[in-house]
């Protein structure tokens, strides 16, 4: 019986990036239309990852970054983290606020409620494609966000789920619009109970 992210099976781990591409395409939907413009998006690179390289990919623990954190309840337990580089973010918060920044320090609490807004809408993406594929009913918190360096905001999910294996569902993706092309990265954590359901009911557990 798989007990951790460490030991699932090449089968196991096909069925899970498959979700990942799913949510993916359901944000790139959600995006665009928040934004109200095209938004076109990459072949997203969903891979199971041991979390301590996450903050390299994400250019060093020093780097700051936003992180977007959310537990998940009711049939699925878990966990996930939006994590947002700068032009991610300000693409967003510009775009949505008619601002123009150009570094966190310029962030107010309006920009962090848009972009805990913008977490809130993409994370449904990723639950609705959970839930559409399982029929399992799924609640997501009311987000928390975070700007600090990526080692950081990174601390938080390793701890809590170091329990369970070092590596975890890891999803980039790449959003191109107006000639800019960002950057939005998802760790997706099921507890492994929860994990176990999951891949039952999509006839793929062990």
């Amino acid at each position: 019986m798989t007990t951790n992210y460490d030991n699932l099976n090449d089968l196991q781990i096909d069925v899970l990036k498959e979700i990942g591409n799913i949510g993916a395409g359901n944000a790139a939907t959600t995006l665009s239309m928040m934004l109200s413009k095209k938004v076109d998006m990459s072949v997203p690179k969903v891979n199971i990852i041991d979390i301590q390289e996450i903050s390299n990919i994400l250019g060093g623990p020093e780097n700051q970054v936003v992180g977007i954190l959310f537990t998940i309840s009711q049939d699925v337990e878990g966990m996930m983290m939006f994590i947002l580089k700068q032009e991610f973010a300000h693409l967003v918060v510009n775009q949505l606020m008619g601002r123009d920044l150009e570094s966190f320090s310029d962030f107010e609490e309006m920009d962090l409620s848009a972009l805990k807004e913008i977490g809130n809408i993409m994370a449904a993406s990723y639950v609705n494609a959970i839930s559409s594929l399982t029929n399992l009913g799924i609640n997501i918190s009311v987000p928390s966000i975070a700007i600090d360096m990526a080692g950081a905001i990174l601390s938080v999910p390793a701890i809590e789920f170091g329990k369970i294996g070092d590596k975890v569902l890891f999803i980039e993706e790449e959003f191109m619009g107006d000639g800019e092309n960002v950057d939005s990265y998802l760790l997706l954590i099921p507890e492994i109970d929860s994990l176990h359901k999951i891949l039952k009911i999509l006839g793929v557990e062990l």
